[in-house]
């Protein structure tokens, strides 16, 4: 299991694993991408590489997050692979591949540091 959602008073919130932090860093991506799929067998048409950076693995974590997601709303697409090409607890460099919206999907206006906490687990890292 890479993620699974879980209960929260007020907006979403998800459990995230990987086997290591660039893992743990797509899987999360994956987790906010779920509640705007673009569809069985959507053939991504856009690519973008993005940077992100943060003081710590926590605020790198939100960064990139934040980062889609203002890709998403200011460039109008929906992103559904997402692959770390280098990363290290303070820096990730990555590819998103998606496409076009057309209008359509969830608004999310952010990802939060609420309860927010990495935490080494016997089989890699786990995000709340």
């Amino acid at each position: 299991m890479s993620f699974e959602e879980i209960e929260h008073t007020a907006d979403r919130a998800f459990r995230v694993q990987g086997r290591n932090f660039a893992e743990l860093l797509e899987n999360a991506a994956r987790a906010m991408s779920s509640l705007d799929r673009l569809g069985p067998g959507a053939t991504p048409s856009v690519i973008r590489a993005i940077e992100a950076e943060g003081i710590d693995r926590e605020t790198l974590l939100v960064n990139w997050l934040n980062e889609i997601l203002y890709l998403e709303q200011t460039l109008g697409e929906v992103y559904d692979r997402f692959q770390i090409l280098e990363s290290s607890n303070r820096h990730l460099h990555a590819r998103l591949d998606g496409r076009q919206s057309g209008g359509w999907g969830t608004h999310i206006k952010a990802a939060t540091f609420h309860d927010l906490a990495i935490k080494q687990t016997p089989q890699g890292l786990e995000a709340r």
